[in-house]
């Protein structure tokens, strides 16, 4: 008899949870997804054979390396643990348990017992103390709970894209502070390099101006002038040698590398002259449509949305009753822990719950669910807000540094011009000294402008990618979240 009722319970549980987990299994399946990379395995790189580091290659060992994004990674870990939480609801609980006791009672309550035994059997004995033995095995399912383990797995779901769109936010963020320390140090570069030419136009300077001094035909002051000038430029050398350190410091940080150091032998990519893309005027309005629809700190609170939508339904699950089906083996045994078959009864029931009154505990649990969706809509509709009015900011400002640059690139060429032919004049004995070291100065004032522009200009470009969200596009990982 009991070996059939264990066989009546096993097959219910069988028949019915078979169906709702097939469909939870093949639903696993299909939501299942991956973070893009593994954030515990950093990226293999060569350092020994690198000598130049493009922004590309930056990025791609920020994404792997930086222990900011590797947190971020692990929350969307965590989010998939607590699917899994959820999902295991709809699975029957199996629970075993043993009990070994050992009592030891009063004199006074040993002789109680043993004469209350002997009132029956006068022969009869009790030991003192005694050892009781139990072993049971008990299996429960939940038929119904209100739709709570429906709605609590939709929440997890939510919750699970919500945090994989908090890592694609953070790795937007990552993308845009990586280059913009990039070219930072770009720019600090090419003003080392400007003051380097700085330095060996003052240097050939000095050598002509000895040359004439030693034939009678050039004054000491001269010299001295360009000797003072190729000093000052040899000390905006070492500046923008300073500044280029730093900025190394802050991209090697941002890539994650230890103690915040790139090689030595590695150098930073040269840069170069504007792209006919990076003049292109912005697509303001395709811009600002496609940031609403992909930006991930966008995605993230509408998937929030959907999940207080969800917990506002498992709040409304205490208005419904709970239907729990358990099946229990248990046998105990004294003196002795070996256990046979005699030792052994069984249970099957079905358990029937339903709340009638906590003191508007339910209500207080929907409303707050509902007060949070209100709250979660209005963070959207400022997000957008605020957004729209970012885009179109930083559009203006690649417009801005479009102008800019041009004139830049024109007044740089005109400025080289004259400096080289005021060197000329010079040379020839038509121009003043105090004339070439103006010259000089302007052209050196123009290179750097020209240089802070290409620099502006795509720096202004990275912020626009970066509020639209098309920096993940452009530099992000190709298997995406």
């Amino acid at each position: 008899m009991k070996k059939q009722i264990i066989g009546v319970l096993l097959s219910m549980i069988y028949y019915l949870v078979a169906l709702p987990l097939a469909g939870i299994a093949q639903e696993s399946t299909t939501m299942e997804s991956s973070i893009g990379e593994n954030p515990d395995a950093p990226a293999v790189i060569d350092w020994a054979a690198m000598s130049i580091l493009d922004l590309d290659t930056a990025v791609m060992i920020a994404l792997y390396d930086n222990p900011g994004l590797g947190a971020a990674a692990a929350r969307v870990r965590q989010a998939k643990a607590q699917v899994d939480q959820a999902r295991s609801t709809y699975w029957p609980r199996l629970d075993a348990n043993v009990v070994g006791d050992r009592l030891e009672v009063s004199n006074n309550a040993f002789r109680a017992n043993l004469d209350a035994i002997r009132f029956q059997d006068p022969n009869a004995t009790l030991d003192n103390p005694r050892q009781y033995y139990n072993a049971d095995l008990i299996a429960s399912w939940t038929l119904f709970d209100g739709f709570e383990r429906n709605f609590s797995n939709a929440a997890a779901r939510y919750g699970e894209q919500s945090s994989t769109a908090a890592l694609n936010d953070a790795r937007r963020l990552l993308i845009s502070a990586v280059a913009l320390s990039y070219y930072a140090a770009q720019l600090a570069r090419k003003n080392i390099a400007i003051a380097e030419a700085n330095e060996e136009f003052n240097q050939r300077q000095i050598v002509d101006a000895e040359a004439r001094q030693r034939v009678g035909t050039g004054l000491l002051t001269d010299v001295l002038n360009f000797q003072v000038r190729k000093n000052e430029a040899k000390t905006n050398r070492i500046s923008e040698e300073y500044r280029y350190e730093i900025a190394l410091y802050g991209l090697a940080a941002l890539m994650g590398l230890p103690q915040s150091r790139l090689p030595a032998h590695v150098d930073l990519a040269r840069l170069m002259p504007e792209t006919s893309a990076e003049l292109s005027e912005p697509p303001l309005d395709n811009l600002i449509t496609n940031a609403l629809d992909h930006r991930p700190d966008i995605q993230q609170t509408r998937w929030d949305i959907q999940q207080t939508e969800a917990q506002i339904k498992i709040a409304q699950s205490g208005y419904y009753p709970k239907v729990v089906l358990a099946g229990r083996v248990d046998g105990e045994q004294t003196d002795t822990p070996n256990f046979n078959q005699d030792n052994f009864g069984n249970s099957l029931r079905v358990d029937l719950s339903y709340n009638l009154f906590a003191g508007g505990f339910t209500r207080a649990k929907v409303r707050e669910a509902r007060q949070r969706q209100v709250e979660l809509k209005k963070r959207l509709e400022d997000l957008v807000l605020r957004s729209t009015s970012d885009i179109r900011s930083a559009a203006a400002l690649v417009t801005t540094a479009q102008a800019q640059l041009a004139l830049q690139r024109e007044n740089t060429q005109l400025v080289r011009r004259t400096r080289d032919l005021v060197e000329k004049e010079y040379n020839a004995g038509q121009a003043s000294l105090v004339r070439l070291n103006e010259a000089q100065r302007d052209l050196i004032t123009a290179e750097s402008n020209l240089a802070l522009a290409r620099v502006g200009l795509r720096q202004a470009w990275i912020e626009l990618e970066t509020r639209t969200g098309n920096i993940l596009a452009k530099y992000g990982p190709p298997d995406g979240p």
